[in-house]
């Protein structure tokens, strides 16, 4: 990965995040679904920032967008959602703080707990 240094390093679980999106809306609820179409553009816009390497452009976008999910997981009646909800704090959290490995781990709890199968990029 060194040819990529300036990317952020766990893009493979928030574009499993965004295929997903559906099932967040069917979790958290009707009410929620403009919310999520929101969290889904702030994840695609911090790829994007990703892939013109604005790492911190990325990193913004990103955890804003951890934090709109925990504010609909919060708004949520879904027993699902006080789980998100410390997860996305977690995670946005980890960002802020440069803690890399730490937000790497989240992400992959989060995709763990989605269901998600992680294929590898050749």
């Amino acid at each position: 990965m060194a040819d990529h240094d300036h990317r952020v390093a766990f893009p493979e679980a928030l574009e499993a995040f965004l295929g997903r999106t559906d099932e967040l809306k069917v979790v958290l609820g009707s009410q929620a679904a403009a919310g999520v179409d929101a969290l889904g553009a702030r994840i695609r816009e911090g790829l994007a920032a990703r892939e013109r390497g604005d790492v911190l452009g990325a990193v913004a976008r990103i955890v804003e967008a951890m934090r709109m999910l925990a504010e609909l997981a919060s708004r949520s009646d879904a027993a699902e959602g006080p789980m998100l909800r410390a997860m996305a704090e977690r995670f946005a959290a980890a960002l802020v703080h440069g803690t890399v490995a730490e937000a790497r781990e989240h992400a992959e709890t989060m995709r763990v707990r989605s269901g998600t199968t992680l294929i590898p990029r050749k």
